[in-house]
This record gives C-alpha cells, sequence and structure tokens, in this order.
C-alpha cells in the first residue's frame, strides 16, 4: 500500500456488542505497527464548566455529546498521513484530563464507537464501514460488567443510564446507523464465521 491512502475502517455498533474485540482482532491480522486507532469515547466533548454533581446527568449516548468537528479533522489528517494528538478522557470524572495521547498514521486506520456511522460526514471518510450487532440482554450484562470493574460505577448508576439514556439512544440513533453499514457482524464480536470474512479483507491489504 506504499504512497496509497490509508485504507479507513469504521466499526460501529451498540455498547457491549463487541466493537473492540473486532477492532482488536483487525489489528491482529494487520500488525499493531500498520494500524492507527481512534476511539470515539476519545471525542466526549469537554464537561470542564460543568459541576461534578451535573456532568453525571448529561446524555453520553447522544450525538450532541461528541466533539464532531474534531473526530473529523483528527481523521482527514491521518489519511493525508499526519499524526494527531487525541484528547484523553476519564470516565470517573466524565471529563477530559488535559493530556493528549499521539496517534501516528498508518496503512489502516480504524474508527471506533457507538456512533461513527451516525455522522454521514465522518462515515463517508471511511472505505469500509462496519456495524456489530448483538442481542441487547447480552449487550447489557457487558456494559454492567464493564462500567462497575473498569469505570468505578455502581450497580444502580449503571442500570439508570442503561435505562435513562443508554437504551433510548440506542433505539434512536444507533440502531439507525446500521444502514450505512457495508458489513453487519450479527452475534456480536464473538461471531467467528463473519470476522473471519472481515479479516480475510483486511488480510489482502497487508503487504
Amino acid at each position: 500500500m506504499s504512497g496509497e491512502k490509508p485504507f479507513v475502517i469504521g466499526v460501529a455498533g451498540g455498547s457491549g456488542s463487541g466493537k473492540s474485540t473486532v477492532a482488536d482482532r483487525v489489528i491482529a491480522v494487520a500488525g499493531r505497527q500498520r494500524v492507527a486507532v481512534l476511539s470515539l469515547d476519545s471525542y466526549y466533548c469537554s464537561q470542564s464548566h460543568l459541576a461534578p454533581e451535573v456532568r453525571v446527568l448529561v446524555n453520553y449516548d447522544h450525538p450532541n455529546a461528541f466533539d464532531w468537528a474534531l473526530l473529523r479533522q483528527h481523521l482527514s489528517e491521518l489519511r493525508s498521513g499526519r499524526s494527531v494528538d487525541v484528547p484523553v478522557y476519564d470516565f470517573a470524572t466524565y471529563d477530559r484530563t488535559g493530556d493528549t495521547s499521539r496517534v501516528q498514521s498508518g496503512p489502516i486506520i480504524v474508527v471506533e464507537g457507538l456512533l461513527v456511522l451516525w455522522d454521514a460526514d465522518l462515515a463517508d471518510l471511511m472505505d469500509l464501514r462496519v456495524f456489530v450487532d448483538a442481542d441487547p440482554d447480552v449487550r447489557f450484562i457487558r456494559r454492567l460488567h464493564r462500567d462497575i470493574s473498569e469505570r468505578g460505577r455502581s450497580v444502580e448508576s449503571v442500570i439508570s443510564q442503561y435505562l435513562d439514556t443508554v437504551r433510548p439512544a440506542h433505539l434512536s440513533f444507533i440502531e439507525p446507523s446500521k444502514r450505512r453499514a457495508d458489513v453487519i457482524i450479527p452475534h456480536g464480536g464473538k461471531n467467528e464465521p463473519a470476522l473471519d470474512m472481515l479479516l480475510a479483507r483486511i488480510g489482502q491489504l497487508s503487504p
């Protein structure tokens, strides 16, 4: 792929569907040194102007929670072969830390997150759009386990957030974005036959 534009893969899907699993498999097949990864989670808008008790009430599953302009800018920079400095987000404080993480461009770029197919302008920058589908109960259980073990949340807060914002946002925004997908992986990121087909395509991009 020397001299060619990077190949951009978007990986979308509901919370707990297995998006990260799919992205990790792409990286394993292509080689870590060949893949640049942008996670939508890094592009939550800054909440530094809000008090901590107010930040908890923000709907973080709504498209308005994300800095789409910055994400599109960074993806365009990576597609042009330039590096970008991605914000570091802290889920415990619901805000950016003020630090950044340098992401180098590569022959393959993976953009991963709940709503990466929702934004039409962002989706237009992708060469392959993937939607990871999974049953709602499976997604909820995975989210519950992740938010408690990795993000310092309580069982009550996870359940409340799921009912108040996560489920409604999934039905209103995430599920409809499936229409923009080129490939839909049913049964989540553990669907080996579907993953094999996707990874075979990725393997064709390797030298």
